[in-house]
């Protein structure tokens, strides 16, 4: 792919035939362009590059902006995906064919039954396409919306549309006045930057991928993602995953997924396979997938190598004593061993014999070094237990540092990427390569993604597993792909999170607030909705002129999107509200019931410390909605009530920031997890598993537990909304 062009493009085009799928593809793809109707009617736009050079033809237009875009695979990951994406840019103008219309519609609605977008998992100038295809066509396709027959192509349509708001603002710019032409709306925008297209780009995106790996060519970029199958993937990772991802395609190059699988103690095959579940549901798709296990052979040969050049020689001073000498410069009793006595000596720890496991390889690196991971860092160490791939066939092992140089150089990466926190490994990285004499591999750095009050090391992550705080490293407190996935973040608002970072190498401490801002934005428009009232203290409220029978009736669960579904409400004389809306109404106000109408409120009835038990009214249902202050959910006073459990968590640590040498023991937060028992409406008992909903006025929430039967409740975990929270700890105090 191409660089990102500047703000200095400009689109030309006749003013009775604004080119929208063009100037939303720019704006997705994040391309600044200035726009002039200024061409001869029925002429085809043309975009003036900044070098002077012309391109002519809408569709010509849209594949430019593909291939320019800084977006990962806007125009296909490969020659497939690339040309799967052409056959929809020929497919979608049959939606300007009125009589194609409908079927059109019906033949996505379909196809988009089980996808997230027309091809692979990102936006592509496809979806812009039809998008705006559909947008241009007005009326006939807002009539379509606001019904159920295409609930896929709706769902689809809402969710471009809130990840990307400002289409709707440039669809109502420039063809809100159709029927007067769109050369005013086209000539009131005549720039880019100056409506706000470029700035608002700028300010979703923070980050950019608009950076060049040193010496990467088009065709010859390998990457790499080397994950430790000793847990399960977390938010970090999952930055890595899609960097590695995004630069092998934009070089058109290729990805390698390997599991560095050198340390026996701790990765089991359940690491592997939910380290593969991570990956796909990140939309991460490997070219090859590997394990430095299948190397084992070749790197025990380079090790004696080393040994047999006097480059390493096998050392048995032990872990704490060689621990200080490095810090102290010291070098080791064993540095000036003869060959003989270095092979001797690593024969041992081959066998596995007990004085093997007294000693350990290292390199014969620097011991002077102001870089420490170049005083003799260690190469191989003795570990008895079984491998889960190779078994008790070996009794030494690699170490990461000994075994990725090699392993990356011989697989064919061109490309290490890796986090700024390995920065100053990199000099030990080139000097093992070099002392192996193998190919060279560039290193590149990027930030790592670090979050207040969250811990990603693993090993501390294991601890929480191991004393039983958390349920398992799925837990919806984890920071893992399937922990934060369970607390209700989409996949796809992780994936715009990570991208508008970009490859900047600074070191931030990002705050939750965005990402799950980022996710409201994704769910809000067509999650359900549902009511609940809090089981302690709620009232009833009694209307004098209420239904003497319960009646039901059949309304949206989402006002504005049909593909929601339905649900039933009933309406009955006595209802349940909530003790703080109780409390909070005076005698002879008027309110709103959500969803029914006005009521009057003539009696509010207290006990004798001042809580409300009970309130009387009258219906007004020809009253005005607009002129009430307080709109209150209800529920019908029933036996079809279905009991929750709705769920709250809190941050694991209270220091925002973790040092290295703070004992995280000693900022644990004792309450991160309360409950709270309430009343659902009887809709509930619809919901699955993972599904995630509004209960109004109260928030998001996903289903943890549905229903199994009636006696046990439907827990619900809270969805963050991105609003400032208490500090840790004060979040749960009821």
């Amino acid at each position: 792919m191409g660089r990102k062009l500047k703000s200095d493009a400009t689109l030309t085009y006749a003013a009775d035939a604004f080119p929208l799928h063009v100037v939303a593809a720019a704006l997705v793809g994040g391309m600044s362009i200035s726009t002039e109707p200024s061409l001869p009617p029925a002429s085809i736009p043309v975009l003036l590059l900044s070098s002077g050079e012309e391109l002519q033809g809408a569709g010509t237009l849209v594949r430019y902006v593909g291939r320019v875009s800084s977006l990962p695979n806007f125009y296909g990951a490969d020659a497939l995906t690339a040309s799967q994406i052409d056959e929809w840019l020929e497919y979608a103008p049959k939606v300007s064919i009125g009589a194609e219309f409908e079927s059109v519609c019906k033949y996505t609605d379909s196809y988009l039954t089980f996808r997230t977008f027309l091809v692979g998992y990102d936006i592509s100038i496809a979806d812009v396409t039809l998008w705006a295809h559909l947008a241009a066509s007005g009326q006939r396709w807002e009539s379509f919306r606001k019904s159920s027959k295409f609930i896929n192509l709706v769902r689809w349509y809402n969710c471009i549309l809130a990840q990307y708001p400002d289409l709707g603002n440039l669809v109502s710019r420039y063809t809100g006045r159709r029927s007067t032409g769109l050369a005013e709306g086209a000539k009131s925008a005549s720039s880019a930057k100056t409506n706000g297209l470029a700035a608002d780009k700028k300010e979703k995106v923070e980050g950019s991928f608009d950076v060049d790996l040193p010496g990467a060519e088009i065709g010859k970029v390998c990457t790499r993602f080397p994950p430790e199958p000793s847990g399960y993937l977390h938010i970090g990772h999952a930055k890595a995953a899609l960097l590695n991802q995004y630069f092998a395609q934009k070089y058109q190059g290729r990805l390698i997924i390997r599991f560095d699988d050198t340390n026996p103690s701790k990765e089991k095959d359940e690491y592997i396979e939910s380290i593969l579940l991570d990956l796909e549901t990140l939309g991460v798709k490997g070219d090859a997938i590997t394990y430095t296990s299948d190397y084992f052979p070749q790197l025990m040969e380079m090790a004696e190598k080393l040994i047999q050049e006097d480059k390493a020689y096998v050392d048995d001073t032990d872990r704490e004593q060689m621990q200080k000498e490095r810090g102290d410069r010291i070098e080791s009793k064993c540095r000036n061993q003869s060959v003989a006595e270095n092979m001797a000596l690593w024969k041992e720890m081959v066998d596995g014999t007990e004085r093997g496991k007294q000693c350990c390889v290292r390199g014969k690196l620097d011991m002077s070094s102001d870089n420490a991971t170049l005083r003799d860092p260690v190469y191989y160490r003795c570990n008895p237990a079984p491998h889960h791939r190779v078994g008790t066939k070996y009794k030494v092992y690699p170490t990461y540092d000994f075994a990725c140089p090699y392993v990356d150089s011989i697989e064919g990466v061109t490309h290490a990427l890796r986090s700024s926190e390995y920065h100053d490994r990199n000099e030990q990285y080139y000097r093992v390569l070099k002392d192996m004499q193998v190919r060279p591999v560039h290193i590149w750095d990027f930030s790592r993604l670090n979050f207040v009050y969250t811990l990603l090391s693993k090993r501390k992550l294991q601890w929480f597993v191991d004393t039983g705080r958390v349920e398992g490293w799925d837990d919806p407190r984890f920071p893992t792909v399937q922990g934060i996935k369970r607390r209700g973040l989409t996949i796809e608002a992780l994936k715009q999170f990570i991208l508008s970072q970009g490859a900047s190498k600074n070191l931030n401490l990002m705050e939750w607030d965005k990402l799950w801002t980022i996710n409201k934005k994704l769910i809000d428009p067509v999650c359900p909705r549902h009511t609940a009232v809090f089981a302690d203290g709620k009232v009833i409220l009694n209307l004098s002129n209420g239904p003497d029978e319960p009646f039901v009736r059949v309304i949206a669960r989402h006002k504005k999107f049909d593909g929601a579904g339905k649900k039933a409400t009933t309406f009955t004389k006595r209802v349940w509200l909530d003790q703080v809306d109780g409390a909070a109404v005076s005698e002879g106000e008027e309110v709103t019931l959500m969803d029914w109408g006005n009521a009057v409120i003539h009696k509010v009835e207290k006990d004798e410390n001042g809580v409300v038990v009970g309130l009387s009214g009258a219906l007004h249902l020809e009253g005005s909605v607009k002129s009430t202050k307080l709109k209150l959910t209800w529920l019908p006073e029933t036996d079809e009530l279905l009991p929750l459990t709705l769920v709250d968590l809190d941050y694991l640590i209270t220091k925002k920031k973790l040092e290295e040498d703070d004992d995280f023991v000693s900022v644990l937060n004792p309450n991160t997890r309360s409950e709270t028992l309430a009343l659902g409406d009887s809709n509930l008992r619809n919901v699955k598993r993972g599904e995630i909903l509004q209960l109004e006025r109260k928030g998001y929430y996903i289903c943890e537990t549905p229903l199994i039967r009636p006696t046990r409740p439907i827990v619900l975990i809270s969805i963050p909304d991105g609003r400032q929270r208490p500090a840790p700890g004060e979040f749960l105090v009821k």
